[in-house]
């Protein structure tokens, strides 16, 4: 910038002296100091130009400083309109988003609103049907409560009405509960019944039991007796047979001695052999 400054205060220079330039025959005929003179009029009005060149063209500057100013100004300008149309667009989204939320919610209130007006009216029909039943059932029960008033007025025994519906529920609890202890008591009954015949049938059982088992006891003991019988028969035949064994063994060996004791004395042998001893007397023999 200032080199092009420099440049154009030159060039304007230039042009100044060309113009300025005195000719050469009226130089010759003028003195030296008006020469001077002229010279120095010539710098200062030149000055005086470059001056007001330099001026003008600060002014210039200056303008064009201001006016780049005014567009980076406006250049902020417009950036920061398009940083708050951009947070206006962004708040106008957030604003257009919290009123979509809140027409839902409210949409969900509401019909929530009407279901819960719809269960109050179903409720109310319920209400209302079953108020009109208790109606009906009072109407059907106002022929009753006239007669418990006669009731009451004949007996003279009760206050009012509720005295003696008490006193008479009282006497059906205690009617129920005599009932109930006489079918627990027949129900005990029927149980020890079932427990008796249960014993019975049982001891029944048990007793076939055991005159079978005393059958085949009686049995056995029969079959017992015969083989006692039959074991005594054979003893008795074996001992009358041992005995005759044994005595017919006993005169043997008596006769054994007695010819032993013949048969030493008349060969007069030694008797060295033990009366006992009915083999060795025999092989003596």
């Amino acid at each position: 910038m200032d080199s092009d400054l420099e440049e154009h205060l030159r060039a304007a220079f230039r042009d100044k002296l060309r113009l300025l330039t005195v000719p050469a025959r009226d130089a010759a005929s003028l003195l030296p100091s008006t020469r001077v003179l002229l010279k120095r009029r010539e710098v200062a009005e030149v000055e005086q130009e470059l001056q007001s060149q330099r001026e003008d063209f600060r002014q210039r500057m200056e303008r064009l400083a201001q006016r780049r100013e005014r567009l980076a100004r406006r250049e902020e300008e417009h950036r920061d309109a398009l940083l708050k149309f951009d947070a206006f667009q962004e708040a106008a989204a957030a604003r257009r988003e919290r009123a979509l939320r809140r027409a839902g919610e409210e949409r969900a209130r509401a019909e929530a609103r009407r279901a819960e007006a719809a269960r109050l009216r179903r409720e109310l029909a319920g209400l209302q049907w079953h108020r009109e039943r208790l109606a009906r059932r009072l109407r059907s029960l106002r022929p009753f409560g006239d007669y418990l008033r006669d009731v009451l007025a004949s007996t003279g025994q009760f206050q009012d009405v509720l005295a003696m519906l008490v006193h008479f529920r009282v006497l059906t609890e205690a009617r129920a509960a005599l009932a109930q202890e006489a079918e627990a008591g027949q129900e005990r009954l029927a149980q020890g019944r079932a427990r008796l015949h249960q014993y019975q049938e049982e001891a029944s059982t048990e007793l076939l039991g055991t005159n079978n088992e005393l059958a085949q006891l009686r049995t056995r003991l029969e079959a017992t007796h015969q083989d006692v019988l039959q074991w005594e028969s054979c003893w008795a035949r074996a001992q009358s047979t041992a005995t005759q064994k044994t005595l017919l063994l006993g005169q043997i060996k008596l006769a054994v001695l007695n010819l032993f004791q013949l048969s030493t004395a008349r060969l007069r042998i030694p008797r060295n052999v033990a009366m006992e001893d009915t083999e060795a007397q025999l092989d003596m023999v």
